[in-house]
């Protein structure tokens, strides 16, 4: 941006800064530049034969920040980086703002290539980086992400509409679901969410396992009777003839207060970063969306934590 225009936006932005930002809070965490190898090279026009200058890598990767953390549309997310001062701030000032297409575009590529996982532990590696490892053990919970059914015919490449490729119907108490089951492994001791995986709904939670070896894993009763890569802290579950003594429903309440802080993720997903409903129709599609809101979320617990 031609230093005039950089002027007037950055003079504006100081009345704003002076109510508090936690864009500007968060900006500063984490190694922006770190993300531009990983995004660059699903540009095509790197070649010697040259082509039309590509937009930076990293505004591409702000720009999917902040339309996770509005829970924006392309089109939403490209006029409002036009007109806040805030976002233009949080994406450098740049001249031209990324349009709703290379927005689409670069979601597709992600999922395509699923270089979405180098974006996840790329961001990993800098919180072990600064001191955020696992300490005292990581919580591993499952929750619905619901998605339209588009008809009620067959799913798969059999499908009437795109939107019932990957979603799956899945029974809970208080009636059916149609869409896919997000899958997270959060931090006992920081609260930072390490791994997550996305599957359809209709996966049971028992069929992910994202613990490592010799790392403590606390689990709901959903996964008992299956037994982790980890060491093993799941809460049982009575059954006919076997009731539960004493002993451990003491060790299930001692669990449960260890692995009731993972339930946050979740709340905050949906109700924050509005990521409970997805319109999009493939597990790498949603996976990507949800990465990110996830990114968020622990840019959010980084803020507090430092």
């Amino acid at each position: 941006m031609d230093s005039f225009r950089s002027y007037l936006l950055r003079d504006l932005y100081r009345d704003i800064e002076k109510l508090g930002g936690r864009l500007a809070e968060v900006e500063p965490l984490i190694d922006w530049e770190k993300f531009r190898p990983i995004i660059q090279c699903l540009f095509d026009n790197q070649g010697p034969q040259g082509g039309r200058p590509n937009t930076a890598p990293v505004i591409m990767v702000k720009m999917l920040v902040l339309q996770a953390w509005y829970g924006l549309s392309d089109p939403e997310l490209e006029r409002q980086a036009a007109d806040r001062i805030s976002f233009r701030r949080f994406l450098g000032y740049p001249s031209t703002i990324p349009d709703s297409t290379t927005v689409w575009q670069l979601r597709e590529r992600l999922a395509e290539t699923g270089r979405d996982r180098l974006l996840w532990a790329e961001l990993q590696r800098q919180l072990d980086e600064k001191g955020f490892w696992v300490r005292k053990g990581v919580s591993q919970d499952a929750s619905f992400i619901s998605a339209d059914p588009g008809g009620s015919g067959p799913r798969g490449e059999e499908a009437e509409t795109r939107r019932s490729r990957d979603g799956d119907w899945a029974k809970r108490r208080e009636g059916s679901t149609f869409g896919y089951k997000l899958h997270t492994k959060a931090d006992n001791d920081h609260g930072i969410v390490r791994d997550l995986e996305v599957t359809s709904a209709s996966v049971h939670d028992s069929r992910v396992d994202l613990s490592e070896p010799c790392e403590v894993v606390y689990r709901d009763k959903g996964y008992f009777g299956v037994k982790p890569r980890g060491w093993d802290a799941t809460l049982k579950r009575a059954s006919r003839g076997h009731p539960l003594s004493i002993w451990d429903r003491m060790r299930n309440a001692r669990i449960s207060r260890r692995r009731a802080p993972v339930e946050r993720v979740f709340a905050v997903l949906k109700r924050v970063f509005h990521g409970g409903h997805v319109l999009v129709t493939t597990v790498s599609r949603v996976r990507v969306r949800v990465m990110f809101c996830l990114m968020c979320f622990n840019l959010v617990r980084l803020r507090g934590l430092m």
